[in-house]
């Protein structure tokens, strides 16, 4: 099968852009420090930027950025040049949502390629030909879709017009990302970058003439989370995706860890080989689940794609993340003589800990850190120092930007 297919993962920083591509990805997206929808995400100055773009490049690999703000007129300021500014460094497409700024990228550089944003509420293929007509070269979606929408639009637009879709991450609970909540609740504009997540917040109903008594709006003494939805997963529908026609399938979670990028990442990228490779003998690997249920997540919904989300795809009883295994390790070096990885610890480990190895290709397997030791050499029973070097001994060679992990003890 013959269908290009491109596994775009987030890239809230330069580590989290390496781990990304190391571990699957086609294509990244990342914000700068302007003009973005994360604000308060770990984003790129201009030389990280670059040297991201170089490391990507150099691998094959393509490089998003995202302008999707919804600006306001102070916004404007500055913007073309800093269109000109991040051509220069290689972009090969900016993500937009507002016709304001998509006219400043088109003056400012004809042909760069453009994107559409998730935040523009395509929903329909008349919209996505009158912004195929003004020379977008990609949508991405809005979330709010059914796979039959999908390929309805896939049908009636032309084939050079790229489709774009999330398939994984966080679910906004407003319409497309398009929200006020967070302006009238904590005075931070999520059309800016600036959400504040109150959609996450426990609340309760109050009756005007009964002030101070507190009902929960659901059965439940400690509250409910009624706008709470659940983490979209798509991870056991590839067929159903490709099949609908997309070119590129998007995982959400510029505000994620490196470790959760990686990880679904390397997920999805062998469930999509394994289908673009053998599309009549492709067989679900119960394994994938498993791993993308190995990072910080909510429970999983398969969101608009199979009808409309009902109340099993809120949850109303926790705005928590479901934890199940800590990141504690990734490989910097390894020494084939002797055995040894040197290893940057990101979370506290001890010797005699049983930890999962897990590399960018192929399958993880387990260990015990039979024994640590610092940088004078010196044995140690703790790491207990973020992003201290240890060296360890790992029965298999691996490479670097291996990934060690634990399972949790909550």
């Amino acid at each position: 099968m013959n269908k290009r297919i491109e596994l775009l993962a987030p890239a809230g920083s330069l580590e989290k852009l390496k781990m990304a591509i190391i571990y699957g990805a086609d294509a990244v997206y990342m914000g700068g420090e302007a003009y973005g929808l994360r604000a308060f995400a770990e984003n790129f100055t201009l030389d990280e930027m670059k040297e991201g773009i170089d490391f990507a490049h150099s691998r094959g690999k393509r490089v998003y950025l995202t302008m999707n703000i919804i600006p306001h007129n102070e916004d404007l300021k500055g913007m073309p040049e800093y269109v000109h500014y991040v051509s220069e460094l290689g972009v090969d497409a900016i993500i937009i949502s507002d016709p304001g700024v998509f006219s400043i990228v088109k003056e400012a550089n004809p042909d760069m390629e453009i994107h559409l944003s998730t935040q523009a509420n395509n929903t329909n293929w008349k919209s996505a030909l009158f912004w195929h007509r003004l020379g977008v070269k990609r949508i991405i979606l809005a979330r709010e879709l059914s796979l039959e929408e999908i390929s309805e639009i896939r049908e009636k637009t032309p084939e050079d017009l790229e489709l774009e879709v999330f398939i994984h991450g966080a679910m906004c609970i407003s319409y497309s990302g398009r929200c006020l909540l967070s302006s009238y609740m904590a005075g931070r504009d999520s059309n800016r970058g600036q959400c504040a997540h109150p959609c996450r917040w426990k609340y309760y109903l109050v009756e005007e003439k009964r002030p101070g008594e507190y009902m929960p709006v659901y059965e439940n003494e400690r509250g409910t989370f009624i706008f709470n939805s659940r983490d979209l997963c798509m991870i056991e529908h590839i067929p159903e995706i490709i099949e609908s026609g997309v070119t590129g399938l998007k995982i959400e979670g510029r505000m994620k860890s490196s470790y959760y990028v990686a990880t679904v990442v390397k997920a999805y990228r062998e469930a999509i080989d394994k289908y673009l490779e053998n599309p009549e003998g492709y067989r679900f690997n119960p394994g994938w689940l498993e791993e993308v249920s190995k990072v910080s997540h909510r429970e999983f919904t398969t969101g608009f794609y199979f009808g409309k989300p009902g109340p099993k795809d809120q949850i109303y009883n926790s705005s928590s993340y479901i934890r199940g295994y800590d990141f504690v390790g990734v490989v910097k070096a390894y020494d084939r003589e002797t055995g040894i990885a040197t290893v940057e610890q990101r979370n506290r480990m001890f010797a005699g800990d049983t930890v999962e190895v897990v590399p960018p290709e192929g399958e993880y397997f387990i260990q015990k850190i039979s024994w640590m030791k610092n940088e004078e050499g010196e044995d140690i029973d703790v790491a207990p120092h973020p992003q201290m070097t240890v060296y360890m001994p790992v029965e298999r060679e691996v490479p670097e930007y291996t990934m060690l992990r634990r399972k949790s003890e909550e």
